[in-house]
């Protein structure tokens, strides 16, 4: 990426606002007073998106009371996990569920109209003859919802969401140790698709990268051999700290429009205001921190696997 190039915008994560939430939360969750300031202070600051989901316990309804409406701010919602639902499952009650979640997501964010809304599970997209995903497109047809997308894990799931023309936002992991994606065949897809926006979740793996040498690791993942090299890259590269090396990375990627970051004090959310005005890395800088860093395992890369790493 060149100097010139513009960098990926910060996304409010708010997972944090309406639930304990992050290996490396150490505050829990802010009362309703402290939610509703973060909230303000980052649209006072600038941020332009927001990202939330029905399962993120109250957060939606901490949006809709601090920004009614959401005036000059985009909020991405997601719908509910649905995980009652399989494909033995009645396509009738999948249709109702699917507008129930829609419903009440409008409901908690004080809106008639869901700005984007993703799939919590990119499975719904094929699930019982595409049920939910026709649900969904349905309700945008109907006014309900402006853009439709998908939350994704895996860089197949990514393929499988971008061959569908209707899917214009998509939301997936990706942190400096996340090599899954390099030789997938997601960026020559993206290539063909340049009205998708990409936003970039896990840039600091639920805050184990920030906090590097102190954060609560998953068992049986050896991470000395990581901090030290995350230390001697910040020094060499001239970051802040770790958490500056790793977002000014994912900051950099030429694919990615904007990295959802969740905070859950007014004192972080200044610091990563700060760290999203500093240049991101160059392409050297890049290819530094690729050949430096160790190879990281899937068990590693995916937070849902991480309890069953003991």
């Amino acid at each position: 990426m060149s100097s010139t190039q513009t960098s990926a915008e910060l996304v409010l994560g708010t997972a944090q606002l309406g639930l304990v939430y992050g290996a490396a939360n150490r505050i829990g969750q802010p009362n309703a007073r402290d939610a509703e300031l973060i909230l303000h202070s980052a649209v006072s600051a600038g941020v332009k998106w927001i990202d939330t989901a029905a399962a993120y316990g109250s957060a939606e309804q901490r949006i809709g009371a601090a920004l009614p409406g959401s005036k000059g701010v985009r909020i991405v919602t997601k719908l509910a996990p649905l995980d009652e639902f399989d494909e033995t499952s009645d396509a009738g009650d999948i249709r109702r569920a699917v507008r129930d979640s829609v419903r009440r997501s409008c409901t908690r964010l004080g809106t008639d109209r869901l700005e984007v809304l993703l799939l919590h599970r990119a499975r719904h997209l094929m699930m019982h003859s595409g049920a939910v995903w026709n649900a969904v497109k349905a309700l945008r047809d109907e006014g309900v919802i402006y853009d439709l997308g998908v939350s994704v894990y895996s860089p197949q799931e990514a393929l499988a969401a971008l061959a569908d023309r209707d899917v214009r936002h998509i939301q997936l992991p990706f942190n400096a140790l996340d090599w899954r994606w390099r030789d997938s065949g997601v960026f020559e897809a993206l290539a063909k698709r340049p009205g998708v926006t990409v936003h970039a979740r896990s840039a600091l793996l639920q805050g184990l990268l920030a906090n590097a040498n102190e954060a609560r690791w998953p068992e049986g993942v050896d991470h000395a051999e990581l901090d030290a090299r995350l230390d001697s890259l910040t020094r060499e590269l001239d970051r802040d700290s770790p958490a500056d090396l790793c977002l000014a990375y994912v900051r950099a990627q030429p694919w990615i429009d904007g990295v959802v970051v969740g905070m859950e004090s007014l004192r972080q959310l200044a610091l990563n205001v700060a760290l999203f005005k500093r240049p991101p890395l160059t392409a050297d800088e890049i290819a530094a921190v690729d050949a430096s860093l160790p190879r990281a395992s899937e068990r590693l890369l995916n937070p849902a696997l991480w309890a069953k790493a003991a």
